[in-house]
């Protein structure tokens, strides 16, 4: 890291709910972060659900978010490196935003080193004990042929059913997403616990949970959950000494 610099990790912005209004607003506000956020900037982490859907076809892509793309293309433009996770309702990203923005993606956990800390850094879905009828979901949406055959619909019905899906995971899961019982049912948490058995990292950094978390794993580990932006705008920051969990106003 250079000195003076920070790397920033947000993710969960689910661009496209509740409706355009609403969704219009948040991509301004995140984009005056990302404006503010770019003069101290080392290196950028969007963690996975940017968009509450998004899937590309050969030559057509989701309308909007171009106030978003826009400024991605111009952060790293300038040389600062944007990473992005795909989520569980982002993740048909094929390569447009990678050609097109200079971004980088990733769909599995990662794990960096920066003055000394360790990362390990993932969107979160499918991670950790229990959630089974998802994690065999998630197989067939990331199935080659399933991806081909879903191509094969007109973009017009094929992005229609991707939203009503996607509305309908949230209509489903939503109330669950502000509910915090104990660190030790915290299901990403005893994942970064199993991982620490084999390695040690000084943070799990994780998005998908909706709900800001900073858990304390042992001495020296803690899982930090991002939460998202619907209603928290929250988001992490690393000064090259400690990790802060942040909220954006």
């Amino acid at each position: 890291m250079t000195n003076n610099k920070k790397i920033y990790f947000a993710s969960d912005f689910h661009l496209g709910v509740p409706n355009y209004e609403k969704s219009l607003e948040r991509e301004k506000l995140i984009v005056k972060w990302l404006d503010e956020i770019k003069q101290d900037a080392q290196e950028i982490y969007l963690m996975g659900d940017v968009f509450d859907f998004w899937f590309e076809y050969k030559h057509a892509i989701p309308k909007g978010f171009t106030r978003l793309l826009g400024k991605i293309a111009e952060i790293v433009d300038s040389g600062i490196p944007i990473t992005l996770f795909t989520g569980n309702h982002d993740m048909w990203m094929f390569g447009y935003l990678q050609k097109e923005l200079g971004v980088t993606i990733y769909r599995k956990p990662i794990t960096r080193e920066y003055y000394g800390k360790k990362f390990y850094l993932g969107h979160g879905d499918g991670l950790g004990p229990g959630d089974h009828g998802y994690k065999f979901i998630k197989k067939i949406f990331a199935n080659k042929i399933c991806q081909w055959l879903f191509a094969r619909l007109h973009p017009n019905f094929g992005m229609g059913l991707g939203n009503f899906w996607s509305q309908r995971s949230r209509l489903s899961n939503g109330p669950n997403d502000a509910l915090f019982s104990s660190a030790e049912k915290e299901w990403l948490a005893i994942y970064s616990k199993e991982v620490l058995m084999k390695e040690h990292f000084d943070y799990f950094i994780f998005g998908h949970r909706h709900l800001p978390l900073d858990i304390k794993l042992s001495e020296n580990s803690r899982y930090i959950n991002l939460g998202e932006w619907v209603n928290y705008n929250s988001y992490a920051v690393f000064d090259g000494e400690k990790l802060e969990l942040k909220e954006y106003k």
